[in-house]
């Protein structure tokens, strides 16, 4: 159904998305030290319950959904692709606005965007090359996990990297841009997929039916996944709103980036990354707002934690 459409895209516009990825992995990294990685081994059971569902259930119960409900093998490919990204660069503000355990979404984002240069393309393959309608497609574009982790640790890992030494060297200029550079690559980044979106309207009007709703319930999976799984392995209250949107809110820009390098013909799992990019900002934002009207319980201020890693 989705094979023969044309999603327009100008091949220079993806050195503009590369481009932005990485501004925002660096604006992200900025007010990560060393610390935010060994706080994992001081307090493990939040973070580690986020990262496991993030990159083992999460996947899992994607394909289980795609093999249930046999969507186009182009839509099944987005959204495998999207459970193989990391935690997107948004939830960590959320979880402050959540009344959330801050420094566990920031200690998960740190450790997540440096596990997904592996885990993200031997999750997305594995899948992939599980379901045989996808597997079909991915033998056509001959993809590999060396080809993707290249990419991957070109608009995360060396970005992530020099923002981290960029922060360490220089803290007192840090303070004054960090803020602003986050805003700007979060500017420049909905500015291209409004471009996008406007570019392909009549695209995504005419296909809407048949990818919002699995847009839709899998983010709504995710979100599910974090909140159950961190209760069921009793989460103070802070650290379950921390995992939930730490879970829920993916990385699809880095979703669209390997899509639009690998596979731009597959216009199924460009619909599919573009609108979870819009999406999880809406259902993200939407459950924040609700949980900052609720203190969590047990009792944790977390309004006063300065966050120090987000936009």
């Amino acid at each position: 159904m989705f094979d023969h459409i044309s999603i327009q895209f100008d091949p220079s516009s993806l050195i503009i998305l590369n481009i932005t990825m990485a501004l925002m992995m660096f604006g992200v990294s900025l007010g990560l030290k060393v610390s935010d990685f060994t706080a994992i081994l001081k307090a493990p059971k939040a973070p580690l319950t986020g990262l496991v569902t993030q990159f083992l259930v999460l996947p899992a119960a994607t394909f289980g959904l795609v093999v249930l409900t046999k969507p186009d093998p182009g839509l099944a490919l987005g959204m495998m692709l999207v459970s193989a990204c990391p935690g997107g660069a948004f939830s960590n503000v959320m979880t402050f606005l959540a009344r959330g355990n801050v420094a566990t979404s920031v200690s998960m984002t740190a450790v997540s965007s440096t596990a997904a240069l592996v885990l993200t393309p031997l999750n997305f393959l594995f899948y992939a090359n599980a379901y045989p309608p996808a597997a079909a497609v991915v033998d056509t574009i001959a993809l590999n996990v060396g080809q993707v982790f290249i990419l991957i640790t070109l608009v995360l890992g060396v970005p992530l990297a020099l923002g981290m030494w960029t922060g360490h060297k220089f803290p007192a200029l840090i303070e004054k841009t960090e803020k602003p550079m986050r805003y700007i690559a979060l500017f420049i980044f909905l500015a291209f997929v409004a471009v996008a979106f406007s570019a392909n309207f009549s695209l995504f009007v005419q296909h809407y039916a048949a990818f919002v709703g699995f847009v839709v319930a899998h983010n709504a999976i995710a979100l599910g996944l974090g909140y159950g799984i961190s209760r069921a392995t009793r989460q103070s209250a802070a650290d379950v709103r921390a995992v939930t949107l730490e879970v829920g809110i993916q990385n699809s820009g880095l979703g669209l980036v390997i899509l639009f390098t690998f596979m731009p013909d597959q216009g199924g799992a460009v619909l599919i990354a573009a609108f979870w990019g819009v999406w999880h900002l809406v259902s993200g934002i939407s459950l924040s707002t609700f949980w900052s009207r609720r203190a969590p319980l047990p009792a944790k201020d977390t309004r006063s934690t300065k966050c120090e890693v987000g936009l």
